[in-house]
C-alpha cells in the first residue's frame, strides 16, 4: 500500500502541492494538508514542495 504522509514540522502550508494535484486531492485547512480519498498516491505533491515536507511511502 502507497500513502502519502504530510510532516507538519515542515510544511510551510504555501498550498503548491494543493495546486498540482490532478486528482484535487489535497485541501488546505486551516494549519494542515488534508489528504482525501481520492489521493491516487501519484507523488507530485512530493516532487513540487518546496521544501519537502511529503513523502511518498510504499
Amino acid at each position: 500500500m502507497v500513502t502519502i504522509n504530510v510532516n507538519r514540522f515542515k510544511c510551510g502550508y504555501c498550498g503548491a502541492c494543493v495546486g498540482v494535484c490532478p486528482f484535487a486531492a489535497l485541501e488546505l485547512v486551516e494549519t494542515w494538508i488534508e489528504v482525501s480519498k481520492e489521493c491516487t498516491s501519484c507523488g507530485i505533491c512530493a516532487k513540487i514542495c518546496p521544501v519537502r515536507a511529503i513523502e511518498v511511502e510504499r
